[in-house]
């Protein structure tokens, strides 16, 4: 009987695979340090956290909770949450979607899925709702639409603009139909507190995406986008399979919806705050009693 590799010559030195060092180099541990994605500069979480969670090489805008969203906008000790008790539930029995929510929960987000509240900016008493993008990609369901839209009742009712910071997947297909109706939900809101004469700021954020480009973040007075935000309904990838055509170059990033005239301004982070209390300034026609 032939032997298996009975004409194989054993490997010596200079033949096979490449002998490498396996001494493992120095680690740094992931809580101290993170990566850069676009420049693949390392970076200190700490001097990451004092830039606003901008790369200080590249300026990539890192993705932020909604909390940490809320904290670097709003003047220290303002910020007032409303509505906490309302959170998405498996209304329609879709398979496995308990499982999913209670994942996300165990999350850094927690049970946020948008987070909701009134805080003064620069001074300026407003209504803020910022979308979480660890929960389960800031899918909008009938906890968010419901949240977002009586945070404009809210607004409306009390004389206040809104400023809103949008992240998002799109609608959320665990919930059907009923993900899709907020789409129509929100903005019958925000046409009511257009039609009282308030103002509406939305900062829309990599990614926005779906039923909420569809609804409320586009229907706002002004538009800012973060630098290299993606926007859009479909994705990119979606678009060139059904057309078959090669999209342009930063086609549905915040750049060249600027160019198309679909967003306002590009809006650094590190500079938003200051350009959101103009903002608000102008609408109010002076300083906020």
């Amino acid at each position: 009987m032939i032997r298996r590799g009975i004409f194989k010559h054993p490997k010596n030195d200079l033949e096979g695979e490449i002998r490498r060092d396996r001494t493992p180099g120095p680690s740094v541990p992931e809580e101290l340090c993170v990566t850069c994605p676009t420049c693949r500069k390392m970076l200190f979480r700490d001097a990451l956290a004092e830039s606003s969670y901008v790369c200080p090489h590249c300026g990539w805008h890192f993705r932020i909770s909604a909390r940490r969203r809320i904290e670097i906008t709003a003047d220290e000790g303002t910020f007032r949450e409303l509505n906490t008790k309302i959170v998405s539930r498996n209304i329609l029995s879709f398979p496995g979607y308990d499982e999913k929510l209670e994942q996300a929960r165990r999350s850094e987000s927690g049970k946020d899925e948008v987070v909701c509240g009134t805080c003064r900016i620069g001074g300026f008493t407003s209504c803020v709702f910022a979308m979480e993008p660890s929960f389960m990609m800031g899918s909008m369901g009938t906890a968010v639409g419901e949240k977002i839209t009586r945070l404009f009742e809210y607004a409306a009712e009390h004389r206040l603009p809104v400023v809103g910071f949008t992240v998002s997947g799109g609608a959320r297909m665990q919930e059907g139909i009923l993900s899709l109706m907020q789409m129509a939900k929100t903005s019958g809101a925000v046409r009511r507190h257009s039609e009282a004469g308030l103002l509406y700021v939305a900062v829309l954020t990599n990614p926005t995406t779906g039923g909420v480009t569809a609804s409320f973040a586009m229907e706002a007075d002004i538009i800012l986008a973060e630098p290299g935000a993606l926007i859009g309904f479909a994705g990119p990838r979606v678009i060139e399979q059904t057309i078959r055509q090669k999209l342009p170059p930063g086609f549905q990033r915040a750049e060249f919806l600027l160019e198309k005239g679909f967003v306002d301004q590009i809006s650094n982070r590190k500079t938003q705050k200051r350009l959101l209390t103009r903002l608000l300034e102008f609408h109010a026609g002076g300083a906020d009693e």
